[in-house]
């Protein structure tokens, strides 16, 4: 579905876009518009049978004239019921299937936007759209099909009423309508506007919040609480005058719609009673009754219709929220490309270069060009070789290990896996083989056993123990109360830092990797852990091609080569002891963590 949608979306009014995503259901809303029709007729029927009967006392006319209208009244009640419950399954049911479909269109989009999206946009921005912005979509939806139908219905059933039973009447009717539509284009592009900017406002609220929760503990260790909170008074108050701007708009749209068309009622019941007082036309007093009856009921009508503009201009501009996200053409390809089948571990790096710019030149903010983060990197590591990079903050390391993972592709140069350029490939496949164990172990709401086989099926329990023993996790795992179904909570919380940190090596473990990417993964641990995830990695990186990048340089003597890396190059290259009789930037580095 997200292909198409998003084909679908580039260009088009929302409009268009909600007419697609129902395309599927088209015979259902068929249904759904027929059964109200007939459903809500005694709305704009009752007028008509009222005015019958009253002529029928006031002007005594055969008495089996109220039967017959009482009848038809009573018949068109009892049907309502069961019209209503299809009219609810069909419609109803329609909007939830593109709410469902919607909210999976996005989450399989999010998976396959590159991780350079996913460091721009805020989860938060994210999380909002596929349910706030879906909600707000289904909700427009549903209440302009409830409420427009019913006014459209009351509408044309009044109007065809009045055309047969006092036609000189039906132009005075019909300029219900122009006014409605003058007011209606006149607010319809400010309210638009003012919804899209409300929206972006919540959705900094959202992204603002998100980032206090995270940033809790290390507020409350510094005593920081009120600078937080100063921080998100501000976006809440710029949320208050955009939400009081949209409603003081809304008000002011609402009482301007009700004062003309009620005047208008008035206008119209004086002018119908004086003409049938004068006897000017031919109207009787149930054509009078009808007639300020159905003013009355219209105007509630097209009030109801004005009504509906703030709902249905917040769900075009959801609409156009979740298109940001589904027509974002930041995406990671793959289709078309050669599936991966094995991987023996050879990687080659031939003269490449990354900078975040994008491809080519890329221009900083201040309009100068932007320096590579990875410049001139040409390197070829051996099946079952470990690699680890080493040098100061923004030397490129982590870069290069987003350009091995696939996160990010090289702006020049070619990367080659097992002789293969990694452009031609379907990374999804070459990911099958690899494994990575970051400094900050992710580990989501569920079992321990559900975290080191998550994405595996029919793992027997033994391989899970078997991996855990290799990671050194048993040994706390067998003295939790539910064992591996012991839920770890979110992000892992009731674990520490070396527990959560010995399940992702049992996690990469259990995938028996070709590739392992190890990303400062044991920087964040104190000693006694420290030294039990080194044991458990050395059981990991055994006959595997590993990249390893490490603040501590301790813990990458033992690598087959060490890469020293500043400002995005290759500055030597060697094993630990080779380096250190080089005396060069590796033996300062080693020379400035012993002092």
């Amino acid at each position: 579905m997200v292909g198409a949608l998003d084909h679908r979306y580039r260009g088009e009014h929302p409009v268009r876009t909600l007419a697609y995503l129902f395309k599927e259901d088209r015979l259902k809303l068929a249904v759904a518009v027929l059964a109200f029709l007939v459903k809500h007729s005694p709305t704009w029927i009752l007028p008509l049978i009222t005015a019958n009967i009253v002529n029928v006392v006031v002007y005594q006319r055969p008495i089996a004239q109220l039967w017959a209208n009482t009848a038809v009244l009573l018949t068109l009640l009892l049907l309502n019921y069961p019209l209503h419950l299809l009219y609810v399954r069909c419609l109803h049911g329609a909007i939830r299937r593109v709410g469902t479909d919607l909210r999976s269109a996005l989450c399989r989009r999010m998976q396959q936007l590159s991780i350079g999206y996913h460091s721009r946009v805020s989860a938060a921005v994210l999380q909002t759209k596929v349910i706030r912005d879906v909600e707000s979509i289904e909700q427009a939806t549903q209440q302009a099909s409830d409420m427009g139908l019913s006014a459209l219905t009351m509408l044309a059933g009044g109007l065809v009423v009045i055309a047969f039973q006092v036609p000189a009447a039906l132009p005075v009717f019909l300029l219900v309508v122009p006014a409605a539509a003058f007011l209606v284009m006149k607010l319809r592009t400010r309210l638009r506007d003012d919804n899209e900017s409300f929206r972006r406002e919540v959705e900094s609220l959202s992204a603002r919040v998100s980032e206090m929760t995270t940033l809790i503990p290390i507020t409350r260790a510094h005593g920081l609480e009120q600078d937080a909170l100063h921080r998100v008074d501000g976006t809440l108050t710029r949320v208050l005058r955009k939400g009081l701007r949209l409603d003081l708009l809304n008000g002011s749209f609402g009482a301007l719609a009700w004062i003309l068309l009620n005047a208008l009622g008035a206008a119209v019941l004086a002018g119908s009673a004086l003409v049938a007082y004068y006897g000017v036309i031919p109207i009787t007093a149930g054509d009078v009754f009808m007639l300020s009856t159905f003013f009355a009921t219209l105007t509630s009508a097209v009030t109801a219709l004005l009504s509906l503009t703030p709902v249905i201009s917040r769900g075009l501009a959801s609409v156009r929220s979740v298109g940001e996200v589904l027509q974002a053409p930041d995406l990671e390809h793959n289709s078309g490309k050669a599936a991966v089948d094995s991987v023996r571990g050879e990687v080659e790096f031939r003269d490449v270069g990354f900078a975040y710019g994008g491809r080519g030149d890329g221009d900083g903010a201040d309009g100068t060009a932007e320096a590579p983060a990875v410049d001139g990197f040409t390197l070829k590591v051996a099946p079952g070789e470990t690699i680890a990079l080493v040098g100061p903050s923004g030397a490129g390391k982590s870069t290069v290990l987003s350009l091995v993972i696939g996160y990010l592709r090289p702006t020049s140069g070619r990367i080659l896996l097992d002789g293969r350029d990694m452009e031609e490939i379907d990374l999804r496949s070459y990911r099958r083989f690899l494994s990575v164990v970051p400094q900050e172990s992710i580990l989501f709401e569920g079992s321990i056993r559900e975290n080191v086989t998550y994405g595996l099926s029919g793992v027997s329990e033994e391989r899970v123990r078997q991996a855990l023993r290799d990671a050194n996790a048993l040994e706390f795992i067998d003295r939790l109360p539910g064992g591996l179904d012991t839920v770890v909570g979110e992000r892992g919380a009731r674990l520490s830092g070396g527990q959560k940190q010995r399940l992702a090596i049992a996690r990469a473990l259990i995938r028996d990797p070709r590739v392992l990417i190890l990303d400062e993964a044991t920087s964040a641990l104190d000693t006694r852990s420290e030294a039990l995830v080194q044991e458990a990695l050395a059981r990991l990186v055994a006959g595997r091609t590993v990249f390893v990048v490490a603040h501590r340089l301790s813990t990458v003597r033992g690598a087959d080569r060490i890469v020293v890396m500043r400002d995005g190059r290759i500055e030597e290259i060697g094993t630990h002891e080779e380096l250190m009789r080089l005396r060069g930037v590796y033996a300062g580095l080693q020379g400035a963590q012993l002092a």
